[in-house]
């Protein structure tokens, strides 16, 4: 039987390095590539690759992560899920009981109305990538605390350069304010784009509070409104 390899991602990412390396080469060499047709296809599923293997390295980064007090209660990490390329990122604040036992975010209820608001919009959950701002559980579904806000943060900042997506959808007044950084209340900014980086966020309601104020669900839905006008005025082809 062959020997799996001890650090899979590591030898992943020589092979990807060393296919590149050997592609410039080639092409010092006077060597045209591949036809025209057939290049951009190829470019593209390289850059897929390598966001695969971004996330990967991201996630193997993480480990059993113990950078907060939260890893002595939760059952699973809940890194994250959906498309590497996705256009389209929700980002909410915390695994909830569900999420925890699965390993998966928005599971549970609230992730149940998610993907039927993805269902209305002509979206697939495999389409969207989604994540949360910390990546263990509170316990008793508790608000996130600054120290461990602080410790998940820079990974899920990794995650969303390794995406790249067009547009984040913050869910919640925790998400949103812990990837502004502001303290200004979701009333205020939701329904008014806003920017982290060079990346366009539309903040609104998390489905947990639609779930029990489900009068104020129109908004979110002219929220998704100018999310998706934007993304169809922005189509790439």
């Amino acid at each position: 039987m062959p020997k799996m390899p001890e650090d899979p991602v590591k030898e992943l990412r020589e092979l990807v390095d060393s296919l590149s390396d050997w592609l410039r080469y080639q092409k010092r060499l006077g060597w045209r590539g591949v036809p025209g047709k057939v290049a951009p296809q190829l470019q593209e599923k390289a850059k897929s690759a390598d966001k695969i293997l971004s996330l990967e390295e991201i996630r193997a980064e993480m480990g059993d992560c113990r950078r907060c007090k939260l890893y002595g209660g939760r059952t699973r990490l809940v890194f994250g899920d959906g498309d590497p390329n996705a256009r389209l990122m929700f980002v909410g604040e915390a695994p909830g009981a569900d999420e925890d036992k699965q390993g998966v975010p928005f599971v549970g209820a609230a992730g149940q109305l998610l993907n039927n608001l993805l269902s209305k919009l002509g979206l697939r959950r495999e389409e969207v990538y989604i994540a949360n701002i910390l990546k263990s559980r509170p316990p008793g579904n508790r608000d996130p605390e600054a120290d461990e806000i602080a410790a998940c943060l820079p990974f899920l900042d990794k995650q969303i350069k390794a995406i790249r997506p067009r547009v984040i959808v913050t869910l919640g007044r925790i998400s949103t304010q812990a990837l502004l950084g502001t303290k200004a209340p979701l009333t205020r900014l939701r329904g008014h784009w806003q920017r982290y980086h060079d990346i366009r966020v539309m903040p609104t309601f998390h489905p947990s509070y639609l779930l029990r104020s489900p009068q104020e669900r129109h908004k979110t839905w002219a929220d998704m409104q100018q999310v998706m006008e934007y993304l169809t005025g922005h189509d790439e082809t």
